[in-house]
């Protein structure tokens, strides 16, 4: 029988905290990274365009489609027991990518770091709904919209900074190495302030289910990324089409399961659904625009690694001033906090079209800045209410399944992104493919802004109205 009384605040709950956002923080450096260190990935390894795509999607597919199975692993057999497990292999997998002596051996070893990832990341958020109290909870889980956001654009502004410095002739290397000491920080940390949890027995993991969304993710990415390179062959379309029937075999089943992958309670709540279904919509759009811009100021512009992360630094600057006002923006205006936040995204990806439709290939970097600013704006006031109204709606039995979701929902839709987005770019060329990315995030975020209403406003804020 699972405790579900509210926790007594743990006396070192800040210093978990900080543990937990310093695993979420190596996730988004290693899901980023190669939004930049692709092409020089490529040009160290060798490879295909494709393998350039798997590079990318190759972690966030095996991320996310085993995050759900890591939050249930977690129930079953401690949080904190899993979360030690995923930290020390992600950390000696982020040691094999950087050995790696060919493309298929640093693939894999992509989707090794992030299967194991999925078992380190869904752990936080039970375990610190385990040691912060009501009242506090909220204010720790606020923390993740600034925190994760600057992560997953510093990622590739520090990629970028790494490749340029080249310590020892280490080139992309190393930005798979800084991950040995933060690794290791993660798990001392762990060991000497997270509180061990005995988990539940008698929760249980569906086998069809897992394997259901396992070959779904599959058949759905796999066949984006190799078809254009196999010139689109009716295999490519047979597994597009198996990947959405094995998803809809996997929605019949979580209603007939004796152990659902998903907590059948979450789905009677309606900002739980509500949330996942706009964060599908928004991140499968957005999933494959830093891969776009960074492959355009590197292979359509020439610029090195550095002075592309460099180019896409205004995205972070807006991330950081987006999340500092997000919170009282949400106070004050509710659910319509998450159509702010759209219609700046929007706004700013508007600005980059016009911009690509009336600028030369010559015009000056700084050019780009204010409607990049204007893009981080978006995201910046979006990350943080929409992983709120997911989370703070899971009672204390239910956190380990919706933290699992709403990350396996992030991941899945952004590798989907990748791939589509990769996709489009190669086959239309820098011009052709960065003006079809851009179209293609505007499109999720009018479509997210779209479905925002099927959200209730009170659980963003009690005085929304």
């Amino acid at each position: 029988m699972i405790d579900v009384r509210q926790p007594v605040a743990h006396r070192r709950r800040w210093r978990v905290l900080a543990i937990v956002l310093l695993a979420g923080v190596m996730d988004l450096l290693d899901a980023t990274v190669m939004h930049v260190a692709a092409p020089s990935v490529r040009a160290g390894l060798g490879g295909s365009e494709t393998t350039l795509q798997w590079y990318a999607a190759g972690y966030t597919l095996a991320f996310g489609v085993l995050l759900v199975v890591g939050g249930r692993l977690g129930d079953r057999w401690g949080r904190r027991r899993l979360f030690l497990i995923g930290a020390c292999g992600f950390t000696l997998a982020s040691a094999a990518c950087a050995l790696a002596v060919d493309p298929s051996m640093l693939v894999m070893a992509r989707i090794a770091q992030g299967a194991l990832g999925a078992l380190m990341i869904p752990q936080g958020f039970g375990i610190l709904t385990s040691v912060f109290a009501e009242p506090e909870r909220g204010r720790a889980f606020a923390l993740f919209g600034p925190v994760m956001g600057l992560a997953g654009i510093g990622g590739p502004i520090l990629a970028g900074g790494l490749i340029s410095l080249n310590l020892g002739g280490l080139d992309w290397r190393l930005i798979f190495l800084i991950n040995v000491p933060l690794g290791l920080l993660t798990v001392a940390g762990a060991l000497r302030w997270m509180p061990a949890d005995p988990g539940d027995r008698d929760a249980r993991i569906d086998p069809v289910g897992v394997a259901l969304v396992t070959a779904g993710s599959a058949l759905l990415v796999h066949p984006l990324i190799q078809g254009r390179e196999a010139g689109w062959p009716w295999w490519s379309f047979v597994l597009l089409a198996a990947g959405v029937l094995a998803f809809v075999m996997l929605g019949r089943r979580q209603r007939t399961s004796p152990a659902p992958i998903l907590v059948p309670s979450l789905l009677a709540k309606r900002p739980f659904v509500g949330g996942l279904t706009v964060a599908v919509v928004f991140f499968t759009g957005l999933g494959g625009l830093l891969l776009v811009l960074s492959l355009h100021l590197q292979i359509g512009l020439g610029h090195t690694a550095l002075k592309a992360a460099l180019a896409l630094s205004p995205v972070a600057a807006g991330i950081m001033l987006g999340s500092l006002a997000a919170p009282a923006l949400k106070a004050k205006m509710g659910r319509s906090s998450l159509h702010l936040g759209l219609a700046v995204e929007t706004l700013g990806l508007l600005a980059m079209l016009a911009m690509l439709a009336i600028a030369q290939p010559s015009a000056p970097a700084w050019a780009s800045a204010p409607p990049l600013l204007v893009v981080g704006l978006g995201l910046g006031l979006l990350f943080g209410p929409l992983i709120q109204v997911i989370l703070t709606t899971a009672d204390p039995h239910e956190i380990g399944s919706a933290s699992g979701s709403l990350n396996a929902v992030q991941q899945l839709a952004t590798a989907l992104g990748v791939a589509a987005a990769g996709t489009l770019y190669f086959a239309l060329g820098d011009s052709g493919g960065l003006t079809a990315g851009l179209l293609l995030a505007v499109a999720s975020c009018l479509v997210s802004a779209a479905l925002v209403p099927l959200i209730p406003r009170s659980p963003i804020a009690e005085g929304d109205n």
